[in-house]
């Protein structure tokens, strides 16, 4: 991946204007001697990932001094810009500004952006991989907390469930797999014997948010039911009031609204009735270090490792988890359970014994005392062998739990494990599920699986195979059947189906043709909220068990071919469209409408080159116009997108074609006329460019009632040959009654909550009599410019503070750049510059809250040059500078005479 970079100083210019951020706050002649030390560590993908959690951070650091900071791989600059032309890395820089205000007004003052590119929305963690990198990744997290040592390490969601964006789930992935790797020297070991730095065992890790059930008002944290019993669930609640005297609600608002880009500047004010406030929970996903799952307190995720023990309770440092053979396990087996006592690293831990808490009828052997004391900074380990009774129920999830007893205090801590028939069977997951839950297996995260509810789409009125995976997990061969479960409407070949001889820990499957009736409702009108619901029940000599999945229809139709005399017009002239209507009046997202306020319908058509697509929106608000030169990222205001999946068979958006259409440019010299792109796709980019040959009438009607769109989309531009059997549309229509680039309404043909990124919900058509030319499919082009860190003066004033080198890359040693003789000239700033070895000096005078003027100095190993740094517009306290040399960097900052 390249990561070009540039910044105009026009736009870096306004970039750096406005509101300074607290974390751009540096004292002059900055010369860190050590790294900041961190309690805590958010680490997300793009600027506002983190806004949902500033009343907690907010919270903890003004009532306990918790410092806090937040990872940000991206800095966003592939969104949307509801308040000027910039994209790209000038709109990056904004968004860093964004942030970093933002999160200041929580007492947040450490950002640490990694300069990997944002290329688009996507719903897919592996694409987001790809386009990151893994190990680099994960080796600059890493490093962010091998330098600030966080005991607490927080992210999002890992999991594909449905609207998750693609790059929040990576980012999240990113942290689990980081939270491993920081303790284990073998990880990185480059950083540890070449940079200097030690391995660091965080304390616990946790997610946003809580699958389950709550109410809003103070005791929303003690009421929190989570559907999956065995998750430990803390909550955290916005309405404590500040010491200013406004509500950590209210002050999370004001943060929001700092994320003007983005078109939160009008964010909702937070209610002010204590009991419509709501918590922020955070479900804990791994813990080194005893917790009270009981303790309902607003620092309970802090206790034991930021702030210091309950009174009886084990030492601040000291550690107590478990670990297991296994998590799946059939009723009458074993599992191996082995409780790790780890010493603070100041003093032992003596008469040490561990017992557990078993679920009823559960037993266990073993004993549970360690032998002697645990020695300071060191860990011993008990195992237990654990019997599950032969008559368990099945498919469900149990907690194994531990208590310590020591001579200093004591402690406990819980696992999870499941208990699953001899042969279970599962529906088969969709190539992102299946992938994550490979991911969440070997990283030892396994009891994530809960996350996702196992789906299928099938086409309204057709049929497709679904297939049962099975898993013997006794230690007999197996034989039995398999029986799926269908809702009225749907049918299947067969009520149940066979298995034969499947042998101990082996696999198999067997698979159902199910049709779906085309009177059933489709997409988010069916069932429930989509889902029609299944069952899989599997016997096997050893019994039967039942599993649940859910079946989603898509809508279908049938495109014929265009009438003889059709014209891209803005006109459905009669005999053009002779297929069927298509509804695009349904909610997908946003607030829900009156047909007056915004409904669409559509038609489509091919010709032996191109397809047609008509769509007639009715309106009662035109939304902001946007002009010729912001074309781009159409969901901000009124506009359609037209989805195409030339085969059908996508599993993310880089095979797929999008363009999005405004109906209406503030363009008035040129009539103004509509404008296209192509968007998140195989070839994002300018319509001209990234579709020649497409073209788009309008016709929007006066007084405004709403518009009609004609598009003609040749099949050249398309990333791969159709397939006239199964192809894969959409058609999304944006409702906005603003003036600010926030659309209000998400409606559509295929609707579900992020369908836009989910090809496998697209709608399906066939084209009879379409005989599409042959050719390779193309490959996709993606984004590859991102802001980068020594171009930011935001950042570089941080770094040379805090210690940790820009993009968290390896960090040069201080004697590599020296800066002497500053003082102001005419234009300026003079000074000399003089580096150890070879490399690349970017510097920026400093008024302590923007950049005044840049320069760039290539230096050569020993030599001193003076330069001029431009200044205007301000008065310079200090030189920035960030120096760039072998793939490491390092930030100064020294004062001006």
């Amino acid at each position: 991946m390249r990561l070009k970079a540039f910044l105009l100083p026009t736009a870096l210019a306004l970039a750096l204007s406005g509101t300074p951020a607290v974390a751009l706050a540096a004292p002059t002649d900055a010369r860190p001697t050590d790294t900041v030390d961190l309690d805590v560590l958010f680490v997300s993908a793009h600027p506002d990932d983190e806004a949902g959690s500033l009343a907690t951070l907010g919270q903890w650091k003004e009532k306990h001094g918790a410092k806090a900071g937040v990872v940000t791989i991206t800095r966003g600059e592939g969104g949307g810009n509801a308040v000027g032309l910039e994209e790209g890395p000038p709109l990056g820089i904004i968004r860093e500004r964004e942030e970093r205000t933002a999160i200041g007004r929580a007492g947040v003052e450490n950002l640490y952006n990694l300069d990997r590119v944002d290329f688009w929305y996507t719903a897919s963690a592996p694409l987001s991989e790809q386009i990151w990198g893994h190990d680099d990744t994960l080796g600059q997290i890493v490093r962010v907390i091998r330098q600030t040592r966080p005991e607490i390490i927080m992210t999002m969601n890992p999991s594909p469930t449905p609207g998750n964006h693609g790059n929040h789930q990576q980012a999240a992935r990113f942290a689990a797999e980081a939270f491993h790797a920081a303790a284990d020297p073998k990880a990185f070991p480059e950083q540890v014997t070449k940079e200097g730095l030690k391995p660091f065992r965080a304390a616990k890790f946790l997610r946003t948010g809580g699958t389950g059930s709550s109410s809003t008002g103070p005791q929303c944290a003690t009421g929190f039911v989570p559907t999956v019993p065995t998750d430990q669930v803390f909550g955290v609640w916005e309405g404590t009031r500040s010491a200013d005297g406004k509500t950590w609600a209210e002050v999370e608002v004001e943060a929001r609204r700092e994320y003007v880009s983005q078109g939160w500047a009008g964010s909702a004010a937070a209610p002010t009735d204590p009991a419509k406030i709501r918590c922020d929970f955070y479900t804990l996903v791994d813990s080194r270090v005893p917790y009270d799952p009981a303790d309902t307190s607003p620092e309970a995720i802090l206790r034991g490792s930021v702030l210091p023990p309950a009174a009886g309770a084990l030492p601040r440092g000291s550690e107590l988890y478990l670990t297991a053979d296994r998590f799946d396990l059939a009723p009458g087996q074993t599992v191996e359970v082995t409780a790790h006592v780890r010493a603070p690293g100041n003093r032992a831990l003596t008469a040490p014994r561990v017992s557990l808490r078993l679920p009823q009828g559960w037993t266990a052997t073993g004993s549970g005392a360690l032998r002697g004391a645990v020695p300071a900074g060191k860990e011993r380990t008990v195992t237990f062998t654990v019997t599950v009774p032969a008559g368990a129920d099945t498919n469900q999830q149990h907690l194994v739990g531990a208590s310590l007893t020591t001579g200093q205090g004591a402690g406990r801590t819980d696992r999870a494990v499941r208990v699953v028939a001899d042969v279970r069977g599962t529906l088969e997951p969709l190539p992102e599920v299946g992938l994550f839950r490979s991911w969440a297996g070997d990283s030892g995260y396994p009891q994530l699986d809960t996350l996702i509810k196992p789906v299928l789409t099938v086409g309204s009125g057709q049929s497709r195979s679904v297939r049962v995976d099975l898993r013997n997990h006794g230690e007999t061969a197996q034989s039995g059947t398999v029986a799926l479960g269908l809702p009225a409407g749907f049918t299947a070949d067969a009520a149940t189906k066979s298995y034969a001889d499947l042998a101990p820990g082996a696999t198999g499957a067997v698979t159902f043709n199910v049709t779906a009736d085309a009177s059933l409702p489709t997409a988010n009108e069916g069932g429930t909220n989509g889902d029609y619901g299944i069952t899989i029940t599997t016997t096997s000599a050893a019994g039967s068990t039942v599993e649940t999945g859910a079946l989603e229809i898509v809508p279908t139709s049938e495109v014929p071919r265009a009438g003889h005399d059709h014209a891209v017009d803005g006109v459905a002239s009669p005999g053009e469209y002779t297929g069927e209507e298509l509804d695009l009046s349904r909610i997908w997202e946003g607030q829900a409408t009156t047909p007056q306020d915004a409904s669409a319908t559509g038609r489509i058509a091919w010709t032996d080159d191109a397809l047609l697509v008509y769509v007639q929106v009715t309106d009662d608000v035109l939304g902001k116009k946007v002009v010729p030169q912001d074309c781009k990222r159409q969901r901000r205001t009124d506009s359609v997108e037209i989805i195409v999946d030339p085969k059908g068979n996508s599993t993310d958006t880089s095979t797929v074609f999008k363009a999005g259409i405004f109906p209406v440019t503030d363009d008035p010299a040129n009539g103004d006329p509509p404008c296209w792109q192509r968007d998140a796709d195989n070839r994002q980019g300018p319509g001209a460019t990234t579709a020649p040959g497409m073209t788009v009438v309008s016709k929007v009607t006066a007084p405004y009632t709403g518009y009609t769109l004609e598009a003609r989309i040749p099949f050249a531009v398309l990333p791969d040959a159709i397939d006239p059997a199964r192809m894969g549309f959409n058609v999304l229509v944006y409702d906005s009654d603003t003036q600010d680039l926030s659309s209000q309404s998400r409606l559509g043909w295929s609707t579900f909550t992020g369908v836009r990124a989910d090809p496998y919900r697209y709608g399906l058509v066939t084209l009879p009599g379409l005989t599409p030319a042959q050719r390779q499919p193309s490959a996709p082009v993606f984004p590859d410019t991102s802001a980068r860190s020594v171009h930011s003066p935001q950042t570089i004033a941080q770094s040379a503070v805090d210690g940790v080198a820009p993009a968290a890359v390896a960090r040069l040693p201080e004697r590599a750049l020296k800066l002497t003789g500053q003082r102001k000239v005419a234009g300026g700033v003079q000074v000399t510059v003089r580096a150890d070895r070879a490399g690349t000096v970017y510097l920026h005078t400093w008024d302590g809250d923007r950049s005044l003027g840049e320069r760039t100095v290539q230096v050569r190993s020993g030599s001193a040059v003076t330069v001029l740094v431009p200044a205007a517009g301000g008065t310079p306290s200090s030189v920035l500078a960030a120096f760039e040399a072998g793939g490491a960097a390092l930030a100064r900052q020294v004062s001006v005479r």
